[in-house]
C-alpha cells in the first residue's frame, strides 16, 4: 500500500475527525495603538582639552569592541565660490597618509588588529570613524590624532592628483552616469539660488576640483581641521581613566588656532513660483519628484516633517504607497524623504512610474493627496502609526554602537551635549494633529521644484534595404 507523506497523512486524518473535535483558530488580537516609547538613557563622561577638542566617553561592555568617532563642523556649506567640493576632497586625502603613518599603512595597521573604518561628508559635517576589538583603542586614537596633527603638511601634488581623479570619477559614477543622477544635481540648483551654501553639491564641480592647488587644500585643512572644531567620542568596552589618559597623550599637544567661525546661516529660501524641469536620461522608467523647502534640522517643524514623510510614503499603509502602488497600480515605487539640514531642510516626494503608466494621472493623484493633507492633516491613526515607526527606527539605530557613537558626536556639535536622545524622541512624541496640519500647510503651501525624468526614446530603425535578386545568371 502506498504510504502518504507525514504532513498529507495528518491533514487527511484531521478531515475525518468529528466536527465537534476540530478547534477553531483563535481570533486575531485587536491592534493596539502603540504607547509612547520611553526615552533611552546613556551614561557619559565629558571633558575638553586645552586646545578646544571636546571629548565624549560612553562605556558599553555588552561586547568586547570599541568605536571611535570624530565629527568636524565642516561640510559643503562652509565652502566658498571657486572652492566647491573641498570638504569631500579633504575627506579623501585624510586616508593618504602622514610622515608617521605613510600612505596605505592606515588601513593596514587597522586590519592587523581586526579593525575597519570609513568616513562621510555632508552639507554641514564631516565624520570619521573606526571600530575594532577592545585592545585596539590605543591604536585607533593614535591614528586619528596623527592625521589631525599632520595631514595638512603631508599633502603633496601627487596625493592631490590621485584623490582629485578619484573624486571626479565618483561624481561621474554617482551623478552624471547614474540613472536619475543628473536630475538630483539639478534639483539642488533649482531649490537653492546662486550664492546659497546648498546650491552646489557636496561633491563639488569638475572645474573647482581641477583648479584646486596643494596650497588651497592645505589652507582649507588648517582652517577647519582644528581641534577646537572637532568632537571626539569613544564608545564601547574600555576603561574611562585609561582612555582619558590616552586621549590627552595623543591629542593635547595638537596646536589650535581657535575655533573657526562658520558662515552665517542664510534666511529661509522662498520660491516665487513652481519650477518644472524635464530631464531626458538613459533610464527605463519615468520618475517624478516634488521637492519642497522644509524647517531646519533640530526644529519642531523638522520633527513634524519626519512624521509627515512616514505617513505619506513609508510602508504599505502609507497614503501614497496605498494609492499609487496598491490601488491604482500606476507606480513601481514611492519614496518620501525629509533631508534635515542646518540651513533649511528638503522634503521630497519621488514616484517611479510603471512602464506605460500616465505621468498626468500620477501627478493629478499627487496633487489630490497633497491637497487633502493641507486641508485636513493626518488622521489619528496615521499619526499614531507614523510615530510608532519613527520611534522604532530611532531606538533601533541607537542599539548599534556605531550609530550611537556617531550620534553622540553630532549631537554635541549641534546641541552642545551628547545627551540628546530624550529631546530628539520627545520632539516627535509631542506632535499632535494641529501641529502636523500647521507644518503641512507651511511646507506644501509653498512653491516647489518638479523634476521629471523621462527615458530616451530610441530613433526608429531605418528600413532594411532589400537588394533585388537577379534571375538567370551568376
Amino acid at each position: 500500500m502506498r504510504r502518504l507523506p507525514a504532513v498529507a497523512a495528518l491533514l487527511g486524518a484531521l478531515t475525518l475527525l468529528p466536527p465537534a473535535l476540530v478547534s477553531a483558530a483563535p481570533a486575531a488580537p485587536a491592534t493596539p495603538i502603540a504607547a509612547a516609547t520611553p526615552a533611552p538613557t546613556f551614561a557619559f563622561e565629558q571633558f575638553a582639552l586645552p586646545n578646544g577638542i571636546r571629548v565624549v566617553l560612553h562605556v558599553d561592555k555588552a561586547l568586547p569592541n570599541v568605536f571611535v568617532d570624530i565629527a568636524y563642523q565642516v561640510g559643503s556649506r562652509h565652502e566658498v565660490k571657486g572652492r566647491t567640493g573641498f570638504a569631500h576632497l579633504v575627506e579623501h586625502l585624510m586616508f593618504m597618509g602622514t610622515k608617521r603613518v605613510p600612505n596605505g599603512e592606515f588601513d593596514a595597521k587597522m586590519e592587523l588588529v581586526g579593525g575597519y573604518n570609513n568616513a562621510w561628508t555632508s552639507n554641514d559635517f564631516t565624520n570619521y570613524w573606526e571600530t575594532g576589538p577592545t585592545g585596539s583603542l590605543d591604536l585607533l586614537l593614535y591614528l586619528e590624532a596623527d592625521r589631525m596633527r599632520d595631514l595638512g603638511t603631508s599633502i603633496t601634488q601627487e596625493k592631490l592628483d590621485i584623490q582629485r581623479d578619484v573624486v571626479k570619477n565618483e561624481r561621474r559614477q554617482s551623478y552624471e552616469n547614474r540613472p536619475y543622477g543628473k536630475a538630483s544635481l539639478l534639483q539642488e540648483e533649482r531649490l537653492f539660488p546662486v550664492g546659497h551654501p546648498y546650491h552646489h553639491p557636496v561633491i563639488g564641480s569638475h572645474a573647482d576640483l581641477e583648479a584646486a592647488s596643494v596650497r588651497d587644500v592645505q589652507e582649507f585643512f588648517a582652517t577647519w581641521y582644528d581641534p577646537a572644531n572637532a568632537v571626539l567620542s569613544v564608545s564601547g568596552d574600555f576603561d574611562t581613566k585609561a582612555a582619558r589618559a590616552t586621549i590627552e597623550k595623543y591629542f593635547s599637544t595638537i596646536p589650535s588656532r581657535g575655533k573657526p567661525k562658520s558662515p552665517d546661516l542664510p534666511p529661509p529660501v522662498v520660491l516665487e513660483k513652481n519650477v518644472r524641469e524635464v530631464v531626458v536620461d538613459d533610464v527605463e522608467l519615468t520618475q517624478v519628484t516634488y521637492a519642497y523647502h522644509a524647517p531646519a534640522r533640530g526644529s519642531d517643524g523638522d520633527a513634524v516633517c519626519d512624521l509627515l514623510a512616514t505617513a505619506l510614503g513609508e510602508g504599505k499603509g502609507s497614503r501614497l504607497e496605498e494609492r499609487l502602488v496598491v490601488k491604482d497600480k500606476l507606480a513601481q515605487s514611492v519614496a518620501v524623504e525629509e533631508d534635515s539640514r542646518v540651513a533649511g531642510s528638503v522634503f521630497a516626494i519621488t514616484v517611479q512610474l510603471k512602464s506605460g503608466a500616465s505621468l498626468e494621472k500620477v501627478e493629478k493623484i499627487l496633487d489630490e493627496e497633497i491637497a487633502k493633507l493641507v486641508k485636513s492633516g493626518l488622521t489619528d491613526a496615521e499619526l499614531a502609526r507614523a510615530k510608532a515607526l519613527v520611534e522604532t527606527r530611532f531606538i533601533g539605530d541607537l542599539e548599534a554602537l556605531r550609530q550611537r557613537g556617531t550620534a553622540f558626536s553630532l549631537w554635541t556639535q549641534l546641541y552642545g551635549s551628547p545627551d540628546h536622545a530624550a529631546a530628539e524622541l520627545g520632539r516627535h512624541q509631542k506632535v499632535d494633529g494641529a501641529s502636523a496640519l500647521g507644518v503641512a500647510k507651511q511646507v506644501f503651501g509653498g512653491k516647489r521644484v518638479e523634476m521629471i525624468v523621462t527615458p530616451k526614446v530610441a530613433p526608429p530603425a531605418a528600413p532594411a534595404v532589400v537588394k533585388p535578386v537577379k534571375k538567370g545568371g551568376k
